[in-house]
């Protein structure tokens, strides 16, 4: 049973229509930050205390048992984690007419829930494309390399690389299967230029090694051969775009909400 308090003239509200309400996710979602930040850390100190001990020649047995075997440890948990993510989204969505019929106020927090998810995924581009990006590019520029399983690279496109993927296609899954807007309206071309073309980094990695076996460019980073990373990069930019329909769609719920409260 709700229980109403008078907020004004001829106004009313539910025990349940605070603050609290709509960030109840707030939780989880400050938790993935959370935990985003210390793999990251712990793969700068682990990068910062064996890369050079240990990561310079790859047939060393010392190099087989630092680093291949954190790429294994690193690949098997980011396959688990993905495919469970992915598919606990899947099997936890609502049918389509209980998500159709939802409240203006319940699909506001769902929104709101929606921009959080997204944080946590620009959270795991920002640390692929910053400053794991810009470390790669040092290494390339100070040691020549032996293998394509460089400590920067295990850690660039096999670990931050595949979580950041992990998290993306997770935001489509719960966008398509828990907003309105999205199952009335089908695809929303910015979220998924934002998690598509970040996603295509991924495959342009296989090109990136194929070349570097080829041409010797470590010290020239304007080489066509990587103006994939840069141009699929940028295609994040497309969070931009979501957020405006987001902005679009409260500023239709807002009314709505204020009318039920009357």
């Amino acid at each position: 049973m709700s229980v109403t308090t008078d907020v004004g003239v001829g106004a009313k509200r539910t025990e349940g229509d605070g603050l609290g309400f709509y960030l109840k996710d707030a939780p989880w979602w400050l938790l993935g930050l959370a935990v985003i930040s210390a793999v990251m850390i712990f793969s700068m100190w682990y990068q910062n205390t064996f890369a050079h001990l240990y990561g310079l020649d790859s047939h060393a047995e010392v190099f087989q048992t630092y680093w291949m075997s954190f790429f294994y440890i690193e690949t098997a948990v980011l396959v688990v984690f993905g495919a469970g993510l992915w598919t606990w989204l899947w099997i936890s969505r609502e049918p389509l007419e209980k998500t159709l019929d939802i409240t203006p106020k319940e699909e506001l927090r769902r929104y709101l829930s929606l921009v959080m998810f997204l944080c946590v995924y620009t959270w795991s581009v920002y640390w692929a494309g910053s400053y794991f990006a810009e470390q790669d590019a040092a290494w390339h520029q100070t040691v020549t390399r032996d293998t394509s399983f460089t400590p920067n690279h295990i850690v660039l496109f096999y670990g931050t690389f595949p979580l950041y993927i992990a998290l993306g296609v997770g935001s489509l899954i719960w966008a398509y299967t828990r907003l309105p807007m999205y199952r009335n309206y089908g695809v929303s071309l910015p979220h998924l230029l934002a998690v598509v073309g970040p996603f295509m980094i991924m495959p342009n990695v296989g090109l990136n090694e194929w070349g570097h076996a080829f041409w010797f460019m470590e010290e020239l980073f304007s080489a066509p051969l990587h103006w994939g990373f840069v141009v699929l990069g940028w295609s994040a930019l497309g969070l931009g775009g979501v957020l405006m329909q987001i902005v679009v769609r409260v500023n239709e719920l807002v009314p709505q909400i204020r009318e039920g409260q009357a």
